[in-house]
C-alpha cells in the first residue's frame, strides 16, 4: 500500500513539474520571439538556432550542423542556403579535406546572433529581477538539474545564449 501511495506521488510530482516547465516555457517562447522580432523578416526561429551553433562552433560542416541541430543533412543544407542567401552565413572550403564546404557566419550573421541574443537576455533578466534571491538559487538548480536530465551541456560563462534548447 505504501509503495502505491509513493508511485501516485511520484507520478503527481511528475505531472506538477510536467506542468510547471510547460507554462515557463511558454514565458520562454514569447520573450524568445520579442528577441527575433527586429530581424523575423530575416530570420526564422530554426535559422537563429543554426546560426547560434555556428557562432558557437565556429566553421562546420553540414552534416555536424545537423546532428547538432538533431536534423537530417538534407535539411541542414536547405536551411544553410536560406542564410546564405540572407547574407548571413557562407560556404567555405573545408582545408582539411577539399571535398567538404564549412558553413562559417559572416559579419551580419555574427552581428544578428548578437543582437538577438542580447535583447533575450534582457528580457530572461528582467524576468529573473523578478524573483526573491533564494528563488533565483533555486531555480539555477532546478534549471541545471533539468538541462543536465535533457542531455544540454552547461553553457561557458558569458557565452551567447543558446535559443532555449528548443528543437528547430
Amino acid at each position: 500500500m505504501a509503495q502505491l501511495e509513493a508511485s501516485a506521488r511520484e507520478a503527481d510530482d511528475v505531472d506538477a513539474v510536467t506542468r510547471a516547465v510547460l507554462t515557463a516555457s511558454r514565458v520562454l517562447t514569447a520573450v524568445s520571439a520579442r528577441s527575433l522580432a527586429e530581424v523575423e523578416e530575416r530570420v526564422t526561429l530554426p535559422q537563429f538556432r543554426m546560426l547560434v551553433v555556428v557562432s558557437g562552433r565556429g566553421a562546420i560542416k553540414l552534416v555536424a550542423l545537423a546532428e547538432s541541430l538533431r536534423g537530417t543533412p538534407s535539411a541542414a543544407l536547405r536551411m544553410a542556403d536560406r542564410v546564405i542567401a540572407a547574407g548571413l552565413a557562407e560556404r567555405q572550403p573545408d582545408p582539411d579535406d577539399r571535398r567538404e564546404t564549412l558553413l562559417t557566419l559572416t559579419e551580419e550573421g555574427r552581428r544578428t546572433v548578437e543582437s538577438v541574443t542580447a535583447r533575450r537576455r534582457a528580457g530572461i533578466q528582467a524576468i529573473v529581477q523578478r524573483l526573491r534571491p533564494a528563488r533565483r538559487l533555486a531555480l539555477v538548480e532546478a534549471l541545471d538539474a533539468f538541462s543536465e536530465a535533457g542531455g544540454e551541456p552547461p553553457a561557458p560563462v558569458g557565452a551567447h545564449l543558446p535559443p532555449l534548447g528548443w528543437p528547430t
